[in-house]
């Protein structure tokens, strides 16, 4: 499944980044990249994505990207890094986690594909500053629904 998701995210390479968007070439921002890619793994929304702010609720310090991706994802963070894993990313020390990619290659240069805002969706280095910010990483789980 793995190599599926990263076929996938690196499908969306180009699309605008566009807030709360998930449309494939038109706009999408991180979570709209990860809802785009499980629609296609799954065949529908992993749950009904309420209206959110650019901050992901960091004034209430609530976990909000951690806790559904906790629901929806099954945890790896304590094994190694693979491509296909999604990695969940703390913008600074002590804040929320609010912004996720997939890890598109773990070999000996890393690469993850991401939405980013002024950017769009584009595969970065997975560079010491970005690997500092790993909050946790998961992987899709098999499914028969």
């Amino acid at each position: 499944m793995n190599r599926q998701v990263v076929g996938i995210a690196r499908s969306w390479l180009g699309t605008p980044y566009l807030h709360q968007a998930s449309v494939q070439g038109v706009g999408c921002d991180c979570l709209g990249l990860l809802r785009g890619i499980w629609r296609v793994v799954y065949g529908h929304e992993p749950e009904a994505i309420p209206a959110y702010t650019q901050d992901w609720s960091e004034p209430q310090g609530d976990e909000r990207l951690m806790t559904g991706a906790q629901r929806h994802l099954r945890d790896v963070s304590h094994a190694p890094l693979a491509a296909g894993q999604v990695i969940l990313f703390r913008m600074r020390q002590g804040a929320v986690a609010k912004h996720l990619g997939i890890v598109s290659d773990a070999g000996g240069t890393p690469q993850f594909i991401h939405a980013y805002q002024g950017h769009g969706v584009v595969e970065s280095p997975l560079s010491a500053p970005w690997r500092k910010r790993i909050a946790a990483r998961f992987e899709f789980i098999e499914r028969d629904d």
